[in-house]
């Protein structure tokens, strides 16, 4: 319940909550076991039964094997990509007139996309899953407002720091997706980032 109560927080009073996690004692390895892990399972698994449930009733079964691996690779790759996601937070951070470890930099990275993955509930229903560009587009918004208090970054610093993420972010979600697409033979079938 915790975790939700922090997607919530975050989500709809992020110029309070972000104050609060910024002093928070955390570790990489507390906030990767006890948030990102749980968290980022919701899409892939939700894609998977979608894909079974809705292509079995169009009369078109997908290959269970090929679709568990998708979810199991795209699962760990989403893993990964939010962990590369957080060190290019914490490497960028002097850059930027800012400061921080890298449990800092990961609570950017998986409180701002914490409501996107919620969010991977609405992929069970064919076309609904669209809806989460606008919840990841959020998520942006909320990296940006938890910037500088998490990472101390000066405000006029913020977006430049930002759009720098999001550009190396792009980077290492396009080569995830191709490394799925390469391992199982389809596309991406989850992700998502800052």
């Amino acid at each position: 319940m915790k975790i939700l109560q922090r997607v919530i927080n975050t989500a709809t009073k992020p110029k309070t909550e972000w104050p609060i996690i910024a002093e928070e004692s955390a570790t990489v390895g507390t906030l990767m076991t006890g948030f990102v892990v749980p968290l980022a399972a919701i899409a892939p698994v939700c894609g998977f039964l979608q894909a079974l449930i809705f292509t079995s009733a169009l009369g078109v079964c997908p290959p269970i094997g090929l679709s568990f691996a998708g979810m199991i690779v795209g699962y760990l790759l989403t893993l990964a990509g939010v962990y590369l996601t957080a060190f290019i937070v914490y490497k960028l951070a002097p850059t930027f007139q800012s400061s921080g470890d890298m449990a800092q930099a990961l609570k950017i990275v998986a409180y701002a996309q914490a409501p996107y993955w919620v969010a991977g509930v609405l992929s069970l229903v064919p076309f609904l899953g669209i809806l989460t560009i606008f919840v990841g587009l959020y998520g942006l918004y909320l990296a940006y407002l938890g910037l500088p208090p998490v990472m101390k970054t000066p405000p006029d610093k913020a977006i430049p720091y930002l759009v720098v993420v999001i550009v190396i972010s792009i980077l290492i979600w396009i080569v995830i997706g191709a490394v799925t697409a390469g391992i199982i033979g389809v596309g991406l079938v989850s992700g998502g980032g800052i």
